[in-house]
């Protein structure tokens, strides 16, 4: 292959590096109107009274809007729970967080926006707030956020068994039990969600530009939210500062947008400040609370592994419980397990509801599944990459169908292990810790070997429902692709720049597909006017997908090519070949360039065959490569993630036992993501995707006190690593197993580094701290926290 495989540097870059992008809040439209969103300082509590007098008063304020004003016309936001969660986007009558909105003020400026928020007087009722998820468990009374679902704060209860887990329990020799604690984190993009929202009174039609994703998926669902067809909604999509997951689908504040500019008549932009984003993004991670237990012979073959998980969703359920779907995916990890048990139990508390965050929640499997591999290595006496060998899956055995339902495409485990080993020099550096220790000083090894599902498939979204509800089964991404009359090509996405490189991948698998130079290829972004279908990026998915619909599109726009440079030259179509931008006759230098042909298709008609219709271009729907339905009883989730990444990881760090800081001393990320279609930018997303990690395992921690107060909304406490907290060399090495499901043979990347950094960091630290019997079971591992498992063990028995 001539591109594909190459490194290139992103065609992206020059107008982001050079400050020439148009973010959200670069853009302006004739007119518009500033707003400010007032917020709850309570944790939960009833609306009793509103008083905006002096706030409409204040010259240069042009709208005030209550929940209540605004839910005549804009009704719920979506929402793919079921039964749904209703959340408006500005809260009518309850405020069940603290950072819900309460009342928008729109004027001239943001400034005097703001300082009408400053004149607004509200009345509450202080409800019992719910902050620890055990607690949700028994709520009652007022302490239930949602008691038109129920009389408690229990969202969803489901226990799942996949296999013969009771049967390979009993036979098993040892059973090792783990508690593990994954706190709510989340992803801190650089820009926040914004919108500008025009409303024309006359069409009745909405146009909104938006940083949003999946609008050309799931993007009428809120024009449902509006009360209006999705024909009256163009969603516009405008890059984005980085996304992370956190733009999956953002939804609540282009609607809010579109409600103030149909209230006030003026376009309104909106765009969250750094607090907005923080208390009130609908875009948390994961927050559970898990008991585990792995089955295993005394030689240490893994049998059964079994969960028992809270997890706390916060105030609404926008995606159901999808991220545990998303973990179902890779239940088991690389091994022969042969049964599972995940018994869920899913609750609401007072704080931010949980959204995207790169994983979705299957790094959580990761960190639970590797730990409690790592307590089995310590209970059993056996070595932590023995142990993981013994177990791995084999090449021979793919495709492989775990317990759950899911099809693991391919894999070399092993070989991925055996490069991590090579390159972190693991041998030596056992030998080196086993000395320095001898000297006081305290090196720790981790590793891990762990899963990056890639290219998921909507049953995740609704199969841990008891009633299914909107039981999607499409997730498709298409692509127009257009030769202009001077041979361009013009590649038309249907899914937005968030941060990834979408445009790179796009041009590199084009310029390998029509043989021509990727300085002759354009990438644009369709609204949803003129979109198809486009799931867009999220779960890996992106590269393998747009590859599979560009593949499709240039199979019809080659179709064309060869059919009129067959008829011009009076040759077979089967004699023909695409080489370096011409089309040959195969095996002579007769033939034509790919811009001859286009001038031919464009403008000379009576040229060209009689079936064959003026002009160059292919359109492409490409669908989930392979996926099947769940099992009614859900003892089979079906093939819902298959295209299956792998990576194994290994730090080597020292930890400072008086102060509880570590230093890397080696970092090593070597990762299968099936055919590398770009190193350079692959390596990208696996160092930035470490650095992310580093921050879940080590700093960040959206802390909720008692009150439900979120105490750490802002970067003086929630501590993102900087340069001087990741490893200075993040060596990144590639095995590849191509995926026989897709196009070229790609899996998914991109958000790999982050789900093997906690638990390989997690054990490492264990590692340093072995002679004092510290145990890591939660995160983050901060210096504090390091201390006091230090000086926990130091304390005499009972």
């Amino acid at each position: 292959m001539r591109w594909i495989g190459q490194n290139m540097k992103r065609v992206e870059d020059p107008r982001l590096l050079t400050g020439r992008g148009k973010y959200i809040d670069d853009m302006a439209v004739p007119n518009m109107a500033h707003a400010a969103v007032l917020r709850s300082p309570y944790a939960h509590a009833r609306i009793v009274a509103i008083d905006v007098s002096r706030a409409r008063a204040l010259p240069g304020v042009l709208l005030v809007l209550t929940g209540a004003e605004a839910a005549e016309q804009t009704g719920p936001l979506p929402c793919f729970s079921n039964p749904p969660t209703a959340q408006y986007c500005i809260a009518t009558d309850r405020v069940r967080h603290v950072g819900e909105a309460v009342v928008a003020v729109v004027a001239e400026s943001r400034y005097i926006a703001e300082d009408a928020i400053d004149l607004i007087d509200v009345e509450y009722e202080p409800l019992p707030v719910v902050v620890n998820p055990e607690d949700a468990l028994t709520s009652s009374g007022d302490a239930v956020l949602h008691p038109e679902r129920g009389p408690n704060n229990i969202a969803l209860q489901r226990k799942l068994t996949f296999g013969s887990y009771d049967e390979d329990m009993q036979r098993a020799d040892v059973i090792v039990r783990r508690k593990a604690r994954w706190p709510r984190s989340g992803a801190q993009p650089m820009e926040t969600v914004g919108a500008i929202a025009s409303y024309d009174e006359g069409t009745g039609k909405f146009t909104v530009y938006a940083n949003t994703s999946m609008y050309n998926y799931v993007g009428w669902l809120m024009a449902v939210s509006l009360n209006v067809s999705a024909s009256k909604l163009n969603l516009i999509p405008t890059i984005a500062g980085g996304s992370f997951g956190s733009k999956l689908f953002a939804h609540k504040v282009p609607v809010l947008a579109a409600t103030l500019a149909r209230a006030c008549g003026r376009p309104v932009k909106y765009l969250e400040d750094r607090l907005d984003n923080m208390m009130s993004s609908d875009n948390h991670g994961s927050d559970r609370i898990y008991d585990l237990e792995l089955g295993l012979k005394r030689d240490g073959t893994m049998l059964a592994f079994g969960m028992r998980v809270i997890d706390d969703y916060g105030a609404y359920l926008q995606f159901g419980v999808g991220h545990h779907g998303n973990a179902a995916a890779q239940l088991t990890g690389p091994y022969r397990i042969n049964s599972a048990q995940i018994d869920l139990t899913a609750v609401f508390t007072n704080k931010c509801q949980q959204g995207a965050y790169r994983g979705f929640g299957s790094e959580v499997n990761n960190f639970v599944l590797e730990r409690i591999v790592d307590a089995a290595a310590d209970e059993l006496g056996l070595d932590p990459v023995e142990i993981r060998r013994k177990n791995f899956i084999q090449p021979e055995q793919f495709p492989y169908k775990i317990p759950t339902g899911n099809v693991y495409d391919s894999g070399n485990y092993e070989a991925v292990l055996d490069k991590a080993l090579e390159m972190a020099d693991y041998t030596s550096w056992r030998a080196q810790q086993a000395e320095l220790r001898k000297q006081g000083r305290y090196i720790g090894i981790g590793l891990v070997s762990c899963q990056e599902r890639s290219v998921f498939s909507s049953t995740e979204f609704w199969f841990w429902n008891h009633e299914p509800g909107f039981a999607l089964t499409s997730s498709p991404e298409s692509v127009n692709l257009r030769i202009d009359p001077t041979g361009k090509a013009f590649v038309t996405l249907y899914a937005p720049f968030w941060g990834n490189s979408p445009e790179t991948m796009a041009t590199q698998i084009v310029a390998e597909q029509l043989t021509i130079d990727p300085a002759d290829i354009e990438v644009t972004y369709a609204d949803t006017d003129q979109g198809l279908l486009g799931t867009g990026p999220g779960g890996s998915r992106y590269t393998v997908m747009i590859a599979g619909a560009i593949g499709g599109a240039a199979v019809e726009l080659k179709q064309k090519l060869f059919k009129i440079a067959g008829h011009l030259l009076e040759a077979s179509e089967h004699d023909l070949e695409l080489r370096e931008g011409r089309v040959n006759v195969r095996g002579t230098d007769r033939g034509m360039s790919i811009p001859e042909i286009a001038m031919q298709a464009y403008y000379f008609r009576l040229n060209l065959p009689a079936d064959v219709n003026s002009g160059l271009d292919a359109r492409f729907t490409y669908d989930h490569p392979y996926t099947t339905q769940p099992s009614a009883d859900r003892t089979d989730l079906g093939v819902f993630y298959p295209i299956m990444g792998h990576m194994c990881h290994i730090p080597i760090v020292e930890v400072d036992i008086e102060t509880g800081r570590i230093e890397y001393l080696k970092y090593v990320a070597v990762h299968d993501c099936g055919t590398v279609v770009n190193p350079m930018t692959l390596a990208g997303h696996v160092r930035g995707g470490t650095a992310q990690g580093i921050g879940s395992a080590m700093y960040e921690h959206f802390y909720y006190n008692e009150q439900g107060q979120l105490v750490t909304a802002n970067f003086a406490d929630y501590l993102i690593p900087t340069l001087k907290e990741v490893p200075p060399n993040i060596e990144v090495g590639h095995v590849e197993t191509k995926s026989p499901f897709t196009e070229y043979g790609i899996k998914g990347g991109g958000e790999g580094g982050r789900m093997g950094v906690p638990p390989a960091l997690a054990a490492a630290i264990e590692d340093a701290l072995r002679p004092f019997g510290v145990k890591v079971d939660g995160l983050p591992i901060t210096p504090m926290k390091i201390r006091e498992l230090i000086r926990a063990a130091q304390q005499p028995a009972g």
